[in-house]
């Protein structure tokens, strides 16, 4: 167990500063699958860390659902490979809470957890990311009962998938985390319940349902827009289809949502849905990004959502609207989820504010990045099914992966703003990626696949995806002509500020500026010199990185704490603008240029049909047409 030495007293965002222990992230966890039971088990728990021993007893605590490695778990320690994290809490359910199932729902803990009900064991979980929910109804007599969970973290020493913690953090590497990290939750369900849902939309008005649900009663379906009725279904099915009397698209300039109720006997639940569609799509021998069948300039940033406070869980999910509002009235229109599974409430936020969003897998330790890095710069991408050479020997490693992308797929399947998956980025932990991509297009196929983002491109996947970051922006016309061309990762300016800095001592950036003028000149030549040319060559996709600092990092557009904006908000905005504008005028000149095609075709065309008609004979091509009286 070691300690952990940052002033992050120093670095508390406002919302870390008011939190209430009793009231700690409450919202519903899951909105698209809703119902009325919901009991937040959030709040103080005991805890312990031994050297793999069950305390006798406990009498610490700690504030769940962060991390003991963050500043407000209260414990602020770093949980080791050969160490053994428990919790223990007891829960008194409110009368009449309990039907005839009770589940208990964890959004995530790190990395391996062991779950006992009553002191009986119930469950082993594997995967720090995704979440799991349990029918603990068995284990339960009266309405009290006890939860002890056992955890274990090897964070970098193994295959797992861990993402950007290290034991030894730094520079583009975070502070590990274990335990606990996302919403512990309780609900009651009858005997016959829905237990899933899942909606494929389509543009033209229908939602294809699918409903993973206990016995065979009826179910009743309704869809509504703006509190108005637009469809509605009876079936006994699982499967079926919704033909909607109303459309209205969802984008991010028109978040439009249908709200929807669903009945099951004595179960009820509400969710949502939007319309939309993805496609790549040539225009003009260009591969572009095509958004509800109209070519879309995706203007995006890199995400990582960490905070100074809770790491990777907010503070309050105020947190996550604010950057989300922040972002969009600058002129962003997408987030890069970069190598996280958010909480839900993230999803939720972009739908309905809209943003879109890239949604990263989880990688594991990463190796070789040198070697990586230094291939790519030069244009040389390994075969990813060489697995010594990108630290995929171990099979086990690769099947936990592969698990944990189809739990990441159901969970966030529903997702509308959520438009491309990213399985790998830059080379960490890749395998087989030409396979995995064929595997998500049969999982998903409403969305696009980024395969490779960055490095070790396989030359499939919907984009020709580029990080550049140490030479200048330059793609050729060619890297248009298959695949999206797409920025998806450049920039990284870092301006550090005095007073809202984690790490006083050290630094990370691609470029570093002092001062506020140096970086906003340097930024717009970037932007404006290096990036709008790129845009009459095809790049339809761009992500600055990024929406805030973290940790050593101070390339964010935020501080860290988000207590400031580096750059002027008009100045961004008007840079986005000009760029969309770019776009714009790219599309007009190319369909002016087609335009003149077409009618030079016209022209032809006419000129010679006329030349034949006036070589015929009067009344060769005379045509009589009687018609009956009525």
């Amino acid at each position: 167990m070691v300690q952990l030495n940052y002033n992050h007293e120093q670095l508390l965002t406002p919302y870390g500063k008011n939190i209430d222990p009793n009231n700690l992230l409450s919202d519903y966890p899951r909105p698209q699958l809703k119902r009325n039971s919901y009991l937040n088990l959030n709040g103080y728990w005991f805890y312990d860390i031994t050297q793999g021993e069950r305390p006798s007893t406990f009498n610490k605590t700690i504030l769940v659902p962060f991390s003991p490695e963050t500043y407000l778990s209260t414990v602020n320690k770093i949980l080791m490979p050969s160490e053994t994290l428990f919790y223990y809490r007891e829960v008194f359910l409110p009368k009449d809470f309990k039907k005839d199932s009770l589940i208990i729902h964890f959004g995530a803990i790190d990395q391996t957890s062991e779950i006992y009900i009553n002191d009986e064991y119930v469950y082993k979980h594997i995967g720090g990311y995704t979440p799991f929910s349990i029918d603990i109804t068995k284990y339960i007599s009266g309405n009290s009962f006890t939860i002890l969970i056992k955890v274990t973290d090897l964070t970098d020493t193994s295959y797992h998938l861990v993402g950007k913690q290290r034991i030894k953090r730094g520079g583009i590497f975070y502070t590990p985390q274990s335990g606990i990290w996302q919403t512990v939750w309780l609900e009651s369900v009858p005997k016959d319940y829905i237990k899933s849902l899942k909606m494929k939309t389509d543009i033209n008005g229908y939602i294809d349902f699918f409903v993973d649900k206990t016995g065979s009663l009826d179910i009743d379906v309704k869809v509504y827009f703006n509190s108005m009725l637009v469809g509605n279904i009876i079936t006994k099915n699982d499967n079926f289809t919704l033909n909607l009397s109303l459309v209205n698209l969802w984008s991010p300039e028109n978040p439009n949502l249908y709200d929807i109720e669903i009945s099951y006997g004595d179960d009820s639940i509400t969710s949502y849905i939007g319309l939309r569609k993805v496609e790549r799509k040539m225009l003009n021998d260009k591969m572009l990004f095509f958004l509800n069948n109209e070519p879309y300039f995706v203007n995006g940033l890199l995400d990582q959502a960490y905070y100074p406070d809770g790491l990777l869980t907010p503070p309050s999910y105020e947190i996550i609207r604010d950057d989300i509002i922040k972002m969009k009235s600058l002129g962003f229109n997408m987030l890069r989820m970069h190598i996280k599974i958010s909480p839900y409430k993230f999803y939720e936020y972009c739908d309905k504010i809209g943003m879109l969003v890239f949604q990263d897998m989880i990688n594991s330790n990463a190796t070789n990045i040198k070697l990586h890095h230094g291939l790519n710069l030069i244009g040389i991408h390994l075969n990813d099914r060489n697995h010594r050479l990108f630290g995929r020997k171990n099979e086990i490693g690769r099947r936990l992966y592969e698990k944990d992308l189809k739990v990441m797929i159901d969970y966030l399947y529903n997702v509308t703003s959520l438009i491309t998956w990213v399985p790998f980025n830059e080379g960490w932990g890749q395998f087989d990626s030409i396979r995995i991509t064929e595997l998500l297009k049969n999982l998903d196929d409403t969305r696009l696949i980024d395969h490779a983002s960055g490095w070790a491109d396989q030359k499939v996947g919907d984009y020709c995806s580029r990080h550049i970051y140490f030479k200048k922006i330059n793609f050729s016309k060619k890297d248009s002509k298959k695949r999206i061309l797409a920025l998806t990762e450049f920039g990284g300016y870092s301006y550090p500020i005095e007073n809202h800095r984690f790490n006083p001592n050290k630094i990370f950036g691609y470029k570093i500026f002092n001062t506020k003028d140096e970086l906003q000149k340097a930024y717009k030549n970037l932007l404006i010199n290096e990036v709008k040319p790129q845009i009459k060559k095809g790049l339809s996709v761009l992500i600055y990185t990024q929406v805030t600092d973290v940790e050593d990092e101070v390339n964010g557009l935020l501080t860290y704490d988000r207590k400031l904006l580096k750059m002027d908000e008009d100045f961004l905005t008007s840079i986005n603008q000009e760029l969309q504008t770019e776009f714009n005028t790219y599309l007009a000149k190319k369909w002016d240029y087609s335009l003149f095609l077409l009618s030079i075709k016209y022209f032809v065309v006419s000129y010679i049909a006329s030349s034949i008609l006036s070589s015929l004979k009067p009344g060769y091509l005379e045509i009589n047409f009687e018609y009956d009286n009525i």
